[in-house]
């Protein structure tokens, strides 16, 4: 029977170590398919490791990367693509708000023939989900077209798209843009997300922001088009305002005036320019961090791994 490898990040999740474990386990046990269970520690301050360890030396399909620091949960998911030998590989968040089971699903659509195949979150009508909602849209309109309306949290992808995105080794993007980017047959599985039941979410503000500006930036030229638009409008104003200054002057002897207005609109074009110059900053990082060659992640301890495989950074 095929090999599935299940990767799932952890950060400061203790409290979630054992139940999600428990699930895991009765999956495999009640599947014909083999698993293995690889979870990466993304600089967790808690007793997530220390549960991690005790566990994988119970049970063998439990395997462990811990980071030297927080990578952030898209280098997470590259190490373990990297470090997983299955046929396929699962990704699903440690916080149990997507339920384990739900892998079984999504390994029949890839028998099926689906090479990438995601779950589709419903619910979500709160005011998270609403501006959950204006981000996927956003996304879908400038971005990728194809990317689920309501996001996904937990995939299923092929072997050889496995292998397609570790070839990749890009840093500041999206693990879900990456896949819908590369193609492949795609289907999609339906799921209620549920709300979290232990700890506290990690998913701040700033590393939402982050998602946001690194989704364009890898996958849309729209910022810098729309640049070019605010650039050629304002011009266009600028002009038609100089030139009825100009005429009134010639023609009515109308005298300049306007101090204020004018250090109105001085602010207000300094404030577009600035804003500008932070968009085209933004591309500038990203390509200035990928020439650096930096590894995505650096690897602290690997636990239940074949003592012949490398780390691989």
């Amino acid at each position: 029977m095929p090999l599935i490898s299940v990767i799932i990040p952890v950060l400061n999740e203790e409290q979630n170590i054992g139940p999600l474990c428990e699930r895991l386990s009765n999956m495999a046990n009640n599947s014909a398919h083999t698993f293995e269970f690889i979870f990466v520690d993304d600089g967790s301050t808690d007793d997530a490791f220390s549960l991690l360890s005790k566990i994988s030396k119970e049970d063998t399909r439990f395997k462990i990367i811990k980071f030297s620091r927080n990578f952030g949960s898209h280098a997470a998911c590259l190490a373990g693509l990297m470090s997983a030998k299955g046929d396929a590989s699962a990704f699903i968040s440690a916080d149990l708000q997507e339920p384990p089971e739900l892998i079984l699903t999504l390994i029949k659509e890839w028998e099926k023939g689906s090479e990438v195949v995601m779950g589709l979150r419903e619910g979500e009508e709160n005011l998270h989900g609403l501006f959950a909602k204006a981000y996927y849209l956003l996304v879908r309109r400038f971005a990728l077209k194809n990317y689920p309306q309501k996001g996904t949290d937990i995939f299923l992808i092929d072997r050889k798209v496995v292998d397609a995105v570790t070839r990749m080794k890009e840093k500041n993007t999206s693990i879900v843009g990456l896949l819908l980017w590369c193609g492949f047959r795609q289907s999609f599985v339906p799921y209620e997300r549920r709300q979290r039941q232990k700890g506290v979410s990690k998913w701040t503000l700033g590393k939402k922001m982050k998602l946001f500006i690194d989704t364009f930036v890898s996958f849309s030229y729209f910022p810098i088009r729309l640049i070019s638009g605010i650039g050629v409008l304002m011009s266009v104003i600028g002009f038609l305002y100089a030139s009825i200054i100009v005429l009134n002057r010639l023609l009515f002897s109308n005298p300049i005036e306007g101090w204020a207005s004018l250090m109105v609109v001085l602010l207000v074009v300094s404030g577009i320019q600035l804003l500008m110059l932070g968009m085209l900053g933004e591309y500038l990082w990203r390509s200035f961090d990928e020439t650096r060659n930096r590894p995505p992640f650096i690897i602290d301890q690997r636990l239940g791994f074949d003592k012949t495989k490398g780390d691989e950074d």
